[in-house]
C-alpha cells in the first residue's frame, strides 16, 4: 500500500476572465522511504503541487491519502495539527528566525506538540547531528554559512521525525560546491534514516538523486525514468 495516494488532483485560479489549471487531474503514489523529485518549466505547477501534499492550499477537486488519512477532507485546525505530526518542509531560502540560534530554529517545530523540555532537547540534538551541525547549535543564522542555514532548515525538517518530508528548491539559492553537499546530506537522510521526500527542484543534476524522476507537462505528471542507477554516485 502507497504511503500517499493522490487521485484526481486538480488546481484551478482565476486570473481575469481566463482559468487557470496547473494541476489537470494528478495521480500518483510513492511508498514509505521512497524520494521522489519533480520537474517542470516556471509556472508548471510544481510547488503548487507540492503545497497541497503538504496541506498549505486545498485542492479545487480530488484527493490526497497519507498514511490513511485523507488530509482534503480535514478542518482547517486538524490541518495545522495534522501538519506539525505528519510534514517536514524543506524552504530554498532557509526562512530561519534570526534572533533564534541554530537550536531554537530546529526546535520551533517541537513546541507545537505536547513534549517534555528533555524530549526536545533529545530530539533537537539527534537532527543537528544527522546534518552535521552539533558544534553550531548555539550559532545564530548571521554567523552561518548559506550551506549551514539550509542545513539548520534541513534538521527543522527532520525533527518531528514527519511522515513526509517536501523540499521546494533545496538547493536553489546554494552555489555548486554546496548544492552537492547538500544533494548527499538529503540522499543520505533517505537512506540511512528511510525518510520519504517530494522534492521539487529546476536542476537535472539534484533531480537524479531521486528514486524516481518526474515532470509536469500541461498539468500532468509525466515520469521520465527510474534514477536509481544514480544513487551511488551521489550518496557516496
Amino acid at each position: 500500500m502507497a504511503l500517499v495516494e493522490i487521485r484526481g488532483l486538480t488546481k484551478q485560479f482565476r486570473k481575469g476572465e481566463e482559468t487557470i489549471t496547473p494541476l489537470d487531474e494528478v495521480d500518483l503514489d510513492f511508498a514509505e522511504g521512497e524520494f521522489l523529485s519533480l520537474m517542470g518549466p516556471s509556472g508548471s505547477g510544481k510547488s503548487t503541487l507540492l503545497n497541497l501534499v503538504a496541506g498549505i492550499d486545498p485542492p479545487t477537486s480530488g484527493t490526497i491519502m497519507v498514511a490513511g488519512t485523507e488530509i482534503t477532507r480535514l478542518s482547517r485546525s486538524r490541518l495545522a495539527d495534522w501538519r506539525a505530526t505528519h510534514l517536514g518542509y524543506i524552504f530554498q531560502t532557509h526562512n530561519l528566525i534570526p534572533v533564534l540560534t541554530a537550536y531554537e530554529n530546529v526546535e520551533l517545530p517541537l513546541l507545537l506538540r505536547p513534549m517534555s523540555r528533555a524530549e526536545r532537547a533529545k530530539r533537537v540534538g539527534i537532527a543537528l547531528e544527522a546534518v552535521g551541525l552539533t558544534d553550531r547549535a548555539d550559532h545564530y543564522p548571521r554567523q552561518l554559512s548559506g550551506g549551514q542555514e539550509q542545513r539548520v532548515g534541513i534538521a527543522r525538517a527532520i525533527v518531528a521525525n514527519p511522515t513526509v518530508i517536501v523540499a521546494d528548491e533545496p538547493t536553489g539559492d546554494l552555489d555548486a560546491k554546496t548544492s552537492e553537499q547538500i544533494q548527499t546530506l538529503l540522499g543520505r537522510l533517505n537512506v540511512e534514516l528511510g525518510m520519504t521526500m517530494l522534492m521539487v527542484t529546476h536542476d537535472p543534476d539534484v533531480a537524479a538523486i531521486a528514486d524516481r524522476q518526474l515532470h509536469l507537462v500541461d498539468g500532468k505528471l509525466v515520469e521520465t525514468r527510474d534514477a536509481a542507477q544514480n544513487l551511488d554516485i551521489v550518496r557516496a
